[in-house]
């Protein structure tokens, strides 16, 4: 391919038919910080450390979810539904979960039934448990109709990086979509003990349905898949599992404010929360522009940057997809784009998700090289972004494609297309 890319002068007008926001709200704020594990007693650490993991909250923007898990296609291809009819055999509740073949033990107390749904908007996360007096006072916020606090932390499983949210299932589920918060097979699973994981990491990242892997010292029965589309976080447990897995305790908030714009309220909590905690909008309610935006050239990625971040994407050609890795020697989708970019001095977001948030919408018609294709893959939330990959030219397309595969050159596909993004590094650089 002719790799000689000629940026136009002057501004670049989108589709009018698109809905975009004010560039500030395109801008997803991350949660990616490392918080420190807590001073112990030299000699509890000792007898924990093994079960002592370290800690992240790594938690984005975008929209959270917890799916219920149907057999459909992954990356745009289909499961391999013989090998998982062979891992264990599921059994469906009328919401259509798919769960192993029930917890290994009654869950006590059992799960309150659902009530009513309630959709979030933001989530608050600090390295430690988040004072009562700051929690009531982000309740009495105007337009906070809900909270509910949370665990959140990365967790060691089975060598693979994990980051894992500790609820209660009975409060928490009905923050989830109606169909998950209907489950109750999923969540006596998860307050049985049993973790529920996305449907990427279990297919992907080889956390089979059923089985049972190691998550810092502990032994965890894989007993669901149930995708969390919140950033980059992968698995759920109940709050009592979390603190034998060493997760801070109540270091997160999930908040509730449908009539506020989220991102004055984001701004009110910085100020009400104790210094070092961050907040991310999730489903953030925004006020739109509609019509047609124009952004200037100078937005978008220099010609060089362009060049640069192709060369190093095409160096990586044969490299195996692992999922979680971000280079250099292996990649998912989300992390040979992050790493390729970033060697042209772009800072990009991790996930597939958070990429989706670094620029304007492009049609696909007016796609140039180093533009990032999209798609809906997740059979656990047709909403979600799952999947991405660098634009090449025209019907050819840079990607790491899943398990068992490897960087390679790929015909575009358009079936799930969510959408191609031009990304903007000054807008990426603030989705952090």
């Amino acid at each position: 391919m002719d790799r000689t890319l000629n940026a136009e002068r002057g501004e670049i007008v989108l589709d009018g038919r698109a809905r975009l926001t004010k560039v500030v709200s395109e801008v997803r704020e991350d949660l990616a910080f490392r918080p420190r594990m807590p001073r112990r007693d030299p000699r509890r650490r000792i007898r924990n450390l093994r079960r002592t993991v370290p800690f992240i909250a790594a938690l984005l923007t975008s929209v959270l979810i917890l799916d219920v898990v149907v057999l459909a296609e992954l990356t745009g291809r289909e499961p391999d539904k013989a090998a998982f009819r062979q891992q264990t055999q599921p059994v469906r509740d009328p919401g259509g979960f798919v769960a192993a073949s029930g917890p290994a033990v009654a869950p006590t107390p059992a799960v309150a039934p659902l009530k009513k749904p309630i959709r979030a908007q933001l989530l608050v996360v600090a390295d430690h448990p988040l004072p009562p007096e700051d929690v009531a006072e982000v309740r009495d916020q105007k337009g906070v109709t809900g909270t509910e606090v949370v665990d959140a932390a990365e967790v060691r499983m089975d060598g693979k990086r994990v980051q894992t949210m500790g609820v209660e299932p009975s409060t928490f589920r009905p923050y989830a979509p109606k169909s998950t918060a209907e489950s109750d097979a999923l969540w006596a699973n998860i307050a049985a003990g049993d973790m529920a994981v996305s449907f990427d990491l279990g297919q992907d990242g080889g956390l089979k349905l059923g089985s049972t892997v190691d998550g810092g010292g502990r032994q965890l029965r894989v007993g669901a898949y149930a995708t969390v589309g919140m950033g980059s976080i992968s698995a759920v447990v109940s709050r009592q599992t979390a603190r034998s897995l060493g997760i801070p305790t109540g270091n997160a908030l999930v908040v509730s404010a449908p009539k506020a714009d989220s991102r004055a309220l984001r701004a009110k909590l910085l100020k009400i929360l104790p210094k070092g905690s961050q907040v991310a909008t999730i489903n953030p309610v925004v006020v739109e522009r509609r019509g047609r935006t124009a952004w200037p050239e100078t937005a978008f990625m220099s010609t060089n940057q362009i060049q640069v971040a192709l060369q190093a994407a095409e160096g990586k050609l044969g490299r195996p997809y692992v999922w979680g890795a971000e280079g250099p020697d292996s990649f998912d989708c989300s992390g040979l784009v992050q790493w390729a970019f970033g060697q042209a001095g772009v800072r990009m977001p991790r996930v597939a998700d958070q990429q989706w948030a670094t620029g304007p919408r492009i049609p696909l018609s007016q796609a140039r090289p180093g533009d990032l294709i999209f798609w809906r893959n997740d059979p656990t939330n047709p909403g979600y972004i799952s999947h991405v990959a660098i634009y090449w030219g025209p019907g050819k397309m840079l990607v790491a494609p899943h398990t068992g595969d490897v960087v390679k050159f790929s015909p575009i596909y358009t079936k799930n297309l969510a959408g191609v993004v031009r990304v903007s590094p000054a807008v990426a650089k603030g989705v952090r």
